[in-house]
């Protein structure tokens, strides 16, 4: 029996305005003009003999039948993606992964050999980026970033925790040693600028607020930071889950077993129904394997 179906670009156009709640963003996902969303959003409710949307100005508001019609065509639409990647074979033989630059290049870039070994059909593009998830304009298949936060339809799953405290090479210890941490006031502190507050964070809970280094360093990136730290410039404080190969090799050394700041978990965040599509749900199997036991120190 023939189906009735409405063009697919026009249910995708539906789908993403209706989720994102913007016609301007929905048109930055699928990469096509603002007008374009517009002209197949019209188009279905001219074949669908509905309005789907309340334009108000700038914003739209879906009606109630477009909500009932999303309910349902958003989990189809996302088990014909899931369908494609499993069966298709082009679609299913790269895996897109975004992850924030720091984690990639001090995490997952070493790990990801394993990944590869264990499923050498699967071929990982990893894109960095430290956008928020929902400034993305194509996440693609997994995205990794700190949480867990709530997205509507999307599932967040913990695979890392960690803490953060002090870290320094082990030659700058030699040269001038750390007893107490009155005793940062005779080295120089390493800040990122996007986590300003870390080293004040950690002094304030170690009984030292306010203490004066003898010099400070910020750099833009925290992987700069960490290598600044590996370099002997000064200490920073250092992610648990980052630096791991790094104390366990001796190029790091924890120089105070305490305090440790609580720091956000590493999640993976996939499109509901995508999570059991073949390479989607093996790279989340592995991660979070490589992710078991790791992040915490032994307690000093």
């Amino acid at each position: 029996m023939r189906r009735a179906l409405p063009p697919l670009n026009a249910l995708r156009a539906f789908e993403a305005a209706a989720r994102l709640g913007s016609f301007k963003a929905a048109a930055e996902e699928l990469g096509v003009t603002h007008g374009a969303v517009s002209q197949q959003v019209r188009g279905l409710e001219d074949w669908l003999r509905a309005s789907l949307f309340e334009r108000h100005n700038r914003r739209v508001m879906l009606t109630p039948a477009a909500r009932a019609y999303l309910a349902e065509i958003g989990p189809a639409l996302d088990r014909i993606a899931a369908a494609t990647a499993l069966y298709g074979h082009e679609a299913g033989a790269v895996l897109r992964v975004n992850a924030p630059s720091t984690f990639a290049l001090r995490w997952l870039v070493p790990r990801l050999a394993r990944f590869r070994d264990r499923h050498p059909a699967i071929r990982v593009r990893l894109e960095t980026s430290n956008q928020p998830l929902e400034a993305l304009a194509d996440p693609g298949d997994v995205v990794i970033r700190g949480g867990p936060d709530i997205f509507y339809g999307t599932t967040a799953r913990v695979f890392l925790s960690e803490q953060r405290l002090p870290v320094c090479s082990p030659g700058l210890l030699g040269r001038v040693p750390l007893r107490e941490p009155a005793d940062l006031r005779h080295h120089t502190l390493l800040h990122s600028a996007s986590l300003p507050r870390l080293w004040d964070d950690w002094l304030a809970a170690s009984g030292v607020a306010g203490l004066e280094p003898e010099a400070a360093l910020t750099l833009d990136h925290f992987y700069l930071t960490l290598q600044a730290a590996l370099d002997g410039i000064g200490l920073a404080m250092g992610p648990t889950a980052l630096i791991a190969d790094d104390l366990a090799q001796g190029r790091l050394v924890t120089p105070f077993a305490g305090p440790r700041l609580p720091a956000r978990s590493y999640c993976t965040y996939v499109r509901e129904g995508r999570e059991s599509a073949e390479p989607v749900a093996a790279f989340l199997a592995w991660i979070e394997g490589e992710g078991a036991g790791e992040g915490r120190l032994p307690q000093g």
